[in-house]
This record gives C-alpha cells, sequence and structure tokens, in this order.
C-alpha cells in the first residue's frame, strides 16, 4: 500500500499543475467588475473567466456558472442596445471536458438561461459573449420566459435606470434537480439575483424556484443569500463602522477586459474576413481559434485566407452534436474566436 501511495501522490500532484482548478477565484483582468475589487469567498472549486463587460465564476462539475458579476448604471441604459444576437456557442477558452455543449440542451425541455442577460448588454461584443454556453444554467422554460425575465431581470434593470451610480449585479443557481446532456450539466433546484447599491450600502436578493409553476415572493436579505448558498460576496453590510472593510487601491479601467470575441459565419463573407484580418495587420490580435461542425470546407478556407495574409497562430477544432432536425443553421456555422492582444 505505501508503495501504492508513492507513486500516486506524486501523479495527483502532476494532475493539479496541469488543470489548476481553485476556489480562490483571481478575476486578475476584472476586478474592477467587483465592488471594491473584492472577490467572493466560496468553497465551490471553479474557473474565473473575464468578459467585457460581465465576469464568470463557473463550475466544470456542473457545467454552468456558480455566479456572474455586472457592474450597471444608468448611462448604459440611456444608450442605443446592439440586436440581441441569439447565436449561442461553446466556450473556447475552457477545456472540452469541462463545456456545455449546444446539443446538451436540445430536446431537454430546459431553455439555456442566461445568468448574465442579454438585455443588459450595451455593446455588440458584450452582446455576442452573452451568449457563451458558459453563461447558461437549465432553466424551466416558462420560469426564464415568465417570473424570471418579468419580475427579476425588468425590476432590477429599472432600478439601474432609477440609480445614482453604479450597481453591482450577482447571477446564480444552486442545487441539483439532475441534469441534461451526454456532458451532464446540472440542472439547479433554486435561482438567485443579488443587487447592491453602494451608494446606499444596500442589498437584496431574489430566490426563485427553477420550476415552472415558480411563484414570486419577498426579496431575501443579504445574510439569508449568503447563508442559503455558501457564498460570501464580500459586500460591507451590517459592519461595524469601527472595523471598516478594507478597500483594494483602484486601478485604471481598461476599455476592454475580455480579450477575446466571436464572429459567426453562416457562410462566407468577405466583409467579415477582410476586416479581420485587417485587425490581425494591425497588431490587435493574438490567436485564432476556429470552432465548426458540419462545415470543415468553410473552416478551412476561412483558415487558410487568415494564414495566408497574416502570421497570427490559427487552431482548428470539431465539435458534433447529435442528430437535430431543427439545428441544420448550427451544424452549418463556424465560429472564429478572435483573441486580442
Amino acid at each position: 500500500m505505501k508503495h501504492r501511495l508513492k507513486h500516486l501522490v506524486p501523479l495527483a500532484l502532476l494532475v493539479l499543475l496541469l488543470n489548476p482548478l481553485k476556489a480562490l477565484a483571481l478575476f486578475e483582468e476584472c476586478k474592477d467588475l467587483f465592488p471594491a475589487q473584492q472577490i467572493p469567498v466560496t468553497a465551490q472549486i471553479g474557473r474565473d473567466l473575464c468578459f467585457d463587460h460581465f465576469a464568470i465564476y463557473y463550475s466544470p462539475i456542473d457545467k454552468k456558472p456558480i455566479y456572474t458579476v455586472e457592474k450597471l448604471n444608468r448611462n448604459q441604459f440611456q444608450a442605443s442596445h446592439p440586436r440581441r444576437t441569439n447565436q449561442f456557442y461553446e466556450e473556447a477558452r475552457l477545456p472540452f471536458a469541462e463545456r456545455a455543449q449546444l446539443s446538451d440542451y436540445r430536446g431537454s425541455g430546459y431553455d439555456r438561461g442566461h445568468n448574465v442577460p442579454a438585455g443588459d448588454m450595451h455593446h455588440e461584443r458584450g452582446m455576442a459573449q452573452s451568449f457563451s454556453l458558459a453563461n447558461m444554467m437549465p432553466q424551466a422554460r416558462q420560469n426564464n420566459q415568465g417570473i424570471w425575465a418579468k419580475n427579476v431581470e425588468e425590476p432590477t434593470r429599472q432600478y439601474v435606470k432609477r440609480a445614482d451610480g453604479d450597481i453591482y449585479i450577482f447571477t446564480g443557481s444552486t442545487g441539483s434537480l439532475g441534469s441534461i446532456g451526454k456532458n451532464r450539466v446540472t440542472v439547479p433546484r433554486h435561482l438567485f439575483k443579488l443587487v447592491y447599491d453602494p451608494q446606499k450600502n444596500d442589498a437584496w436578493a431574489y430566490w426563485i424556484e427553477n420550476t415552472n409553476e415558480a411563484s414570486m415572493s419577498p426579496p431575501i436579505s443579504y445574510s439569508e443569500l449568503v447563508a442559503k448558498t455558501g457564498i460570501n460576496f464580500q459586500l460591507p453590510i451590517k459592519q461595524s463602522t469601527s472595523n471598516p472593510s478594507k478597500t483594494a487601491e483602484a486601478k485604471p479601467v481598461k476599455p476592454l477586459t475580455g480579450g477575446w470575441y466571436p464572429l459567426f459565419f453562416d457562410t462566407y463573407s468577405e466583409n467579415m474576413l477582410d476586416a479581420l484580418i485587417a485587425n490581425i495587420r494591425a497588431g490587435h490580435v493574438a490567436s485564432v481559434q476556429i470552432q465548426y461542425d458540419r462545415n470543415a470546407e468553410l473552416a478551412n478556407t476561412i483558415a487558410t485566407q487568415i494564414t495566408k495574409n497574416s502570421s497570427v497562430k490559427v487552431s482548428l477544432e470539431q465539435s458534433s452534436p447529435p442528430e437535430s432536425p431543427k439545428a441544420n443553421y448550427e451544424r452549418q456555422r463556424v465560429t472564429v474566436i478572435v483573441h486580442s492582444q
């Protein structure tokens, strides 16, 4: 037994080094999205993903967000909003074994429920990024389109429009009602949305069952949400003035934090490709990953053009979901993930 353990310990350490999952999220590229740059503390192990206008702490076990965060203000809603894309795609930055796939949701009876709503996005890149499957949870259909949209997301949006400054929104889900798809995406039992107004030093949370029959109940307190989820969001709520929370030194706000964005090719588009190549030549692109299912010809044509006209690194990845008569456009679509410098 000792001899066997002697060999297992180095192997376990190697696995940890090659696959550094952590319960302590870092979010080094997007701390400005969090109140006072304080990252929530939780025992749940996950991966931190920065996007342009929101961040996700993602569970590779449940294949859905543990929580998401966004920083909103009324000025963002006064500007014209981009068109909703409805173009869901797999998260290219996650190891393949940790991703939810489009096929997991097909025929499941559950919606691909946004944690960060597409309706909150005020730029085209943010809108496109909000349809990453890393931002989705299996949500009861009538819940998603009814009580959640009308009694949780919309009132939250209306509050932001009335508020004087930045409002921080955390969204997530807990518990399990089973799983869907071959990748076993966990169906959560409860959904939550935490609203924090630092100007008033006040916070409240919506707590909703993930069922079509869910009924609306009054918001719960911040402390109740922490107890229910086991997540300490590190908000300075009900803290003694003699022991104020330590606030991190503010860092300059970056114009873009995600460092990547998706381009969708249902057919060959010379204009889109020329614009991408021009962006590469201008030194704004570090690498390109091309995802495809059946349309290998289009994927290879795009890869060839990029390689021929630039020195950027291009990789191709094929993902084939099961048969479904409703998903022809997704099978023919080629998604180009552009990683910015």
